[in-house]
């Protein structure tokens, strides 16, 4: 009978976000109902964790926003992306010139899903808030509701910008809301996770990152300090301005200090430190779904059975149906060539990140060279999931990994630099470094980056590049250091000069030389100083293919046809950010929410 209720309890927040009014005049639920379920821990966690069931819906993070969200920057691009069919519906998503009108995102299935989650997380917070006092099960809810109400504000203002403030439970009044100002609710936002914080106990106790801990909620709040003192684009009467914040509680200097205490309080209390942690192995735990060991990974969206296209989205691309995949699946991201290009040699994350291959058309596959223009991401891997786990469709129920431990120590390597100088900063940036480079090249950095403030800016710009690629993470960067604009223009200029072999490219082979024994591969041709000359001596006396690379059949690979489709407007930091879309703008009528600051 308590179920039956609670279930009762939610199904008006279901019609919220599309804008559609439940019937607010109906018998409502009685206060003693709210009190059963918000002082009865289990209920009060099902009342919470469903908030999640957004994630998993279609069009959602199940699978378009794995696929076009946050892409096309200096190291992410969508698979085929060309200028040419700019307007169709998977290369509009991503070039910074998208219609509210898109197919893919069109339905508003993330746009209302997070809305329906947010409604049932405000009637939590808000019984929660009333009824967790001297309950520890209760306080640790409250904590997360507030956590995860503040995940789902920060992915609609990185993928919308300025959106509706809703932080109360929806009512006739207020069920159609103008948008408002992103600096505006991420102030709210950190308040929020500084409640939330003072709830939750540090823990090394059943860790499990599919559960809010404290160290999660303290990066999230770092993360949104970064971005409430960042650049962002507004909706200013129907202009756009792409600027800072102008509130005083979000100065630099206090949204700095503030991420610094953050990130310095999870480095020195979390259960795990980041130089215990080999790189690959956190990866690895995320497609073996261990999320128990996984002590980098702070916070992931759990994905359920058949649920999740995450490898679909950012594996390298499997041809057919082969032992590991159960069809051609992976690589409907791929890597912009020029990253990885960029890697030093030695860095033991390029190997990992940097995927040059595909899997044949075979039923018993092997890796093969793809084409410069089809590099993969290879953080996750379908061979590395375990055969019970073997995807029988499209949905690999891999988890998104929101954050990780060694963003938090980025963050503070930052943040510190602006505070009090890049000597200081390096002792946050080092542990990075230190596990994925020899200690002289480790050392050279260090002399480099610690010259001036200016200098170590430049160093995180790059290693956050080097170790957060292919997360969804570098857009919202660019966009808050004031520098999109900036690095796609570069990143086209580089992608020119590859494609011409001048300039720092002058030396790439025409051709890409491989072998494959077994499931391994090795190349040849991706270091400085390797030449056609030799590979063509590995093809003729040890059994290595030569693979048509930057050149092949005569014919330029990375043509300006490609190269230009990486955005398509003069300024895309004007269009950083997607429209509302149209079936969302139409159905409400009070024409508070529209898209004329981004001309649509």
């Amino acid at each position: 009978m308590i179920m039956k209720k609670y279930i009762s309890l939610l199904t008006c927040s279901l019609a919220v976000a599309g804008l559609v009014s439940c019937d607010m005049e109906a018998p409502s639920q009685s206060s003693l109902d709210a009190e059963t379920i918000y002082t009865t821990p289990q209920l009060a966690e099902s009342a919470v964790m469903a908030a999640l069931d957004g994630y998993g819906t279609n069009n959602s993070y199940r699978n378009r926003i794995m696929r076009f969200g946050a892409i096309n920057t200096d190291i992410e691009w969508y698979s085929g992306t060309n200028y040419t069919n700019r307007e169709s519906a998977n290369l509009d998503c991503a070039n910074y010139d998208t219609e509210p009108a898109n197919t893919n995102l069109n339905t508003g299935a993330f746009w209302t899903a997070m809305y329906q989650g947010i409604e049932k997380l405000n009637t939590a917070c808000k019984y929660l808030e009333q009824y967790h006092g001297g309950n520890s099960s209760l306080s640790k809810l409250y904590a997360e509701a507030l956590t995860l109400r503040a995940v789902m504000f920060m992915d609609l203002i990185k993928f919308y910008g300025d959106v509706p403030a809703r932080f109360q439970e929806t009512t006739n009044d207020n069920i159609y809301m103008p948008k408002a100002p992103s600096d505006s609710i991420l102030s709210v936002l950190i308040d929020d996770l500084g409640t939330a914080e003072d709830l939750m106990e540090w823990s090394a106790a059943n860790y499990n990152s599919q559960r809010v801990t404290k160290s999660f909620i303290k990066g999230l709040r770092a993360r949104a300090a970064l971005w409430a003192c960042g650049y962002a684009l507004h909706d200013v009467n129907g202009v756009a301005q792409y600027r800072k914040s102008s509130r005083e509680e979000l100065s630099e200097q206090k949204m700095w200090q503030l991420c610094l205490d953050e990130c310095k309080d999870v480095i020195a209390n979390h259960p795990a430190k980041l130089q215990d942690l080999p790189f690959e192995q956190n990866f690895r735990y995320l497609c073996e779904m261990e999320n128990n060991k996984n002590n980098e990974s702070l916070w992931e969206i759990p994905f359920g059975t058949n649920r999740g296209q995450l490898l679909y989205a950012y594996a390298p691309k499997h041809t057919q149906k082969d032992q590991y995949s159960f069809g051609s699946y992976g690589g409907q991201v791929c890597m912009v060539p020029t990253y990885m290009y960029d890697f030093d040699p030695q860095d033991a994350r390029r190997d990992i990140v940097c995927a040059p291959f595909q899997w044949s058309a075979s039923e018993t596959a092997t890796p093969e060279a793809s084409k410069i223009t089809g590099i993969y991401f290879g953080k996750l891997r379908y061979e590395w999931i375990p055969s019970a786990y073997k995807p029988t469709s499209q949905d690999d129920a891999v988890n998104f990994q929101v954050m990780r431990l060694a963003d938090v120590y980025l963050m503070a390597a930052e943040a510190e630099n602006e505070l009090n100088g890049p000597t200081n900063a390096w002792q946050y940036l080092a542990p990075v470094l230190n596990r994925v480079l020899p200690a002289a090249k480790v050392s050279a950095l260090q002399t480099a980056y610690t010259a001036s403030k200016e200098a170590f800016r430049k160093g995180i710009v790059d290693q956050r590049a080097f170790e957060l690629g292919g997360e969804m993470i570098r857009k919202q960067d660019l966009i808050r250091w004031g520098i999109l604009d900036e690095k796609l223009a570069e990143t086209k200029t580089k992608l020119k000069a590859l494609a011409e072999r001048t300039g720092d490219y002058a030396w790439v082979p025409e051709k890409l030389y491989y072998k494959t024994t077994g499931e391994k591969i090795q190349f040849y041709g991706l270091n400085p100083g390797d030449t056609d000359d030799i590979g063509k001596t590995l093809v003729d006396n040890d059994g290595w293919t030569g693979k048509g690379w930057l050149v092949s059949n005569q014919e330029n690979q990375l043509t300006d046809d490609i190269i230009n489709g990486l955005y398509v407007v003069d300024k895309p930091s004007l269009h950083c950010v997607w429209p509302i879309p149209s079936t969302t703008v139409s159905s409400d009528v009070s024409g508070y929410l529209n898209n004329k600051y981004l001309g649509k």
